[in-house]
């Protein structure tokens, strides 16, 4: 078992977008559990990711509003506990370095467009299914990739079992990215069930990687430590 916990590689401003969107999340995710059941129901479904909306819209039976929208706001929903909470521990951890490279405002427009372009993706590999798709997931494994662009060798202090262990940031998210792959490897072909949008997450990584890749160009970025 590996739990990242914290980067040791402390940022030289303070991120404020980050820190912004963290507590969007937060905020959201109270206001969607504190709806009754039904009201609850219809938030999803009126703003989450719904992959056959597409298709739909395609052949002019769906509004452009209802169909394109959600790959904004659904980065903003969550369906649970546990849900919201990795997802913002994995927020914390690599999005203030990142945020330091990017600049304020930079890293939000970065953060939004990883966000949409892995919700397309996993549009792509599903695009008949009804299920609603949501969480910020998407838009953070773009953070992910961007840091381990960036950030390669820095320290996350990891637990293994039951020892914090200090891992070099390659192992952590390249281990981690592997995972994502290999399990959206075996969904192909099979009936979408809900559970995971690995495709997501693996669209958002390799964006993030991608607009860093081009963006860093032949600048040197050490770790602040």
């Amino acid at each position: 078992m590996f739990i990242p916990l914290k980067d040791l590689n402390p940022h030289r401003t303070f991120p404020v977008v980050n820190t912004g969107l963290i507590l969007a999340n937060i905020v959201v995710f109270l206001y969607q559990f504190s709806l009754p059941p039904y009201a609850f129901k219809m938030f999803i479904t009126a703003n989450a990711t719904i992959p056959a909306r597409f298709p739909a819209w395609f052949a002019g039976h769906a509004p452009f509003e209802v169909t394109f929208l959600p790959l904004f706001t659904s980065m903003f929903l969550h369906s649970g506990i546990a849900h919201i909470a990795g997802n913002m521990l994995f927020l914390w951890i690599f999005g203030d370095n990142v945020e330091d490279f990017y600049g304020h405002i930079t890293y939000l427009f970065f953060y939004i467009v990883c966000g949409i372009g892995s919700g397309l993706l996993h549009v792509f590999f599903n695009l008949n299914s009804p299920l609603p798709a949501l969480g910020a997931s998407g838009a953070i494994s773009g953070v992910m990739g961007a840091y381990l662009i960036l950030y390669p060798r820095s320290r996350i202090l990891t637990l293994v079992f039951v020892f914090l262990v200090p891992i070099p940031a390659v192992i952590i998210l390249g281990w981690w990215f592997v995972l994502q792959f290999l399990a959206g490897i075996s969904s192909l072909g099979m009936m979408p069930a809900g559970g995971v949008a690995v495709w997501a997450h693996v669209g958002g990584f390799l964006l993030g990687m991608l607009i860093t890749t081009t963006t860093r160009g032949g600048r040197t970025v050490v770790p602040a430590n």
